[in-house]
């Protein structure tokens, strides 16, 4: 019998908020104890750190550039051949999805759905008086923080009923058929709330000191001061309160998350579920969460956004606990989990399996020596003497205040590569970003210019160089007599590897487009 698998997606988590990451407070305490049973990636990241290019990676295994959606606005343009819901529909797999999707999927593509997202549900569903009290809550807090607990019960948090429903789901399965279940959390993005107990868990005063200031907005490009000054535009003189009370809510809301994710593999293993069903916990992006002074998401690729937790349970596979020395990405999960249940990965996948490193064989390891990212939707970067604004372009509306994702903060592109403790950014005019993460780990010392690391900035340069060149998309395929040679695990690095005449992976050149 095919394996089931579990996603397990929060929206906007940073990584290093953990205990299990140096973190001084406990946060998530479940999540750190569970994934040393069995793999915990440290160096995971997006591909690009905004929700919806994010997710579609996430289920079409390609990059952002290459499927099209590159802003949360661009669902019906994403471009791809199979992903891994097709993949999953037909090997036998019935499908859910308990809430959030935001992705280029229909709620109607699963088999069984209950949606939410950031203000309550998608589509309207069976709902008790105090659920939709707290849907009407969410809505009016136009995606803010909330200074006071929330007026609800944990039972009423979009968490807990993710979880509800996603044990309807397993209790509607029959034994004998594999189920694929997508278990999204829209938390701990904001509007930033948290019920009691969660609020007074890690009040603005018990929490550390940020590692970084408003001082340090200026070495970080013209966005970031740019988008701290729209922050203080939107919430004048309450800015640095409404900072730490957003903080402080994050960290209740990574608790919350954390009792859920107990709560629904405790759940797994009551109904005999847990030793036949592969589980990844996953985020789509971070959060500054206060640091460089600014909350939320917005410009580049800054170790705060790009990197994400990432552990996974794997039946049958020994526990390999923390790993940090290799890098992984979010379009490596459909390949992967193509490996694990035997099934092809489609033509036009751009991610590589991940099993010898769940495995512990750690073979193939040059594949995994090299993190990369991307941002931006092309064109010039806006500014202050353009005659779009904030207001006219609705990144300032009545609905949310203030949106950190706007035409300012995505335009242009954006490219970072990371290797072993060095970072390269560089973007479409030349402007260039070179990080000792070991001794900078919140990027404030640019040494792109320092002629101390000329050599350094040389080898990331080519490094930068190869990473793009690989991510550039292999569809449409090549017609008549070419064919493109591509090792079926994603690889690039393996020198065994043969491909067998006519080719490997050589399909219909037709591109099938999915809406």
């Amino acid at each position: 019998m095919k394996p089931n698998i579990l996603i397990v997606m929060t929206d906007q988590q940073r990584a290093d908020l953990r205990k299990a990451e140096g973190y001084p407070l406990d946060t998530m305490p479940f999540l750190d104890e569970w994934s040393q049973s069995g793999t915990d990636f440290r160096g995971a990241y997006t591909p690009n750190p905004t929700c919806m290019p994010a997710r579609v990676s996430l289920f079409t295994g390609r990059y952002p550039n290459c499927h099209h959606v590159r802003t949360n606005h661009n669902a019906v343009d994403a471009f791809y051949t199979d992903d891994l819901l097709d993949v999953l529909k037909q090997a036998g797999y019935r499908t859910a999805l308990c809430g959030k999707n935001h992705s280029h999927r229909a709620l109607s593509d699963f088999d069984f759905c209950e949606a939410n997202g950031h203000d309550g549900p998608d589509r309207d569903y069976d709902r008790d008086p105090a659920e939709r009290e707290f849907d009407a809550f969410m809505k009016s807090l136009r995606h803010r923080e909330c200074h006071t607990p929330s007026p609800c019960t944990v039972q009423e948090q979009q968490p807990y009923r993710n979880v509800s429903a996603a044990f309807r789901f397993m209790d509607s399965m029959k034994r004998d058929q594999p189920f694929f279940a997508w278990v999204s959390f829209a938390e701990p993005h904001n509007p930033y709330q948290v019920p009691a107990p969660y609020f007074d868990m890690f009040p603005p005063e018990s929490l550390p000191p940020l590692h970084t200031s408003t001082e340090d907005l200026a070495a970080k490009g013209h966005r970031y001061p740019w988008l701290r000054a729209c922050w203080e535009t939107a919430f004048g003189e309450d800015t640095e309160r409404n900072i730490a009370r957003t903080r402080s809510n994050y960290h209740g809301m990574l608790r919350l998350i954390d009792d859920q994710f107990r709560r629904l593999i405790e759940g797994g293993r009551a109904r005999w579920l847990y030793d036949n069903t592969i589980i990844l916990f996953v985020s789509d992006h971070g959060d500054f969460s206060g640091e460089y002074g600014l909350i939320r998401k917005g410009p580049d690729l800054p170790e705060l956004l790009a990197r994400i937790p990432m552990a996974w349970h794997v039946p049958n596979l020994p526990a390999q606990g923390s790993k940090s020395s290799c890098f992984t990405n979010l379009v490596d999960v459909f390949p992967t989990l193509c490996d694990l249940a035997g099934l092809e990965v489609p033509f036009g996948v751009q991610g590589k399996s991940l099993v010898p490193l769940l495995d512990g064989s750690d073979s193939h390891r040059e594949e995994f020596a090299v993190a990369y990212a991307e941002t931006g939707f092309s064109g010039l970067y806006w500014n202050e003497r353009d005659g779009l604004n904030q207001k006219a372009e609705g990144a300032i509306n009545p609905g949310c205040t203030y949106d950190c994702l706007n035409t300012w903060t995505q335009s242009g592109q954006v490219r970072m590569a990371r290797k072993s403790n060095f970072k390269i950014q560089a973007d479409m005019m030349g402007t260039g970003y070179l990080y000792d993460l070991e001794n900078d780990p919140f990027e404030v010392d640019n040494l792109w210019d320092d002629p101390a690391h000329l050599a350094t900035k040389a080898d990331m340069l080519a490094t930068l160089l190869a990473e793009t060149l690989k991510a550039n998309d292999p569809l449409p395929a090549p017609r008549n007599r070419y064919r493109t040679k591509i090792h079926p695990k994603g690889y690039w690095h393996d020198p065994d590897f043969v491909a067998d005449d006519p080719g490997v992976r050589v399909l219909d050149p037709v591109l099938q487009k999915k809406r």
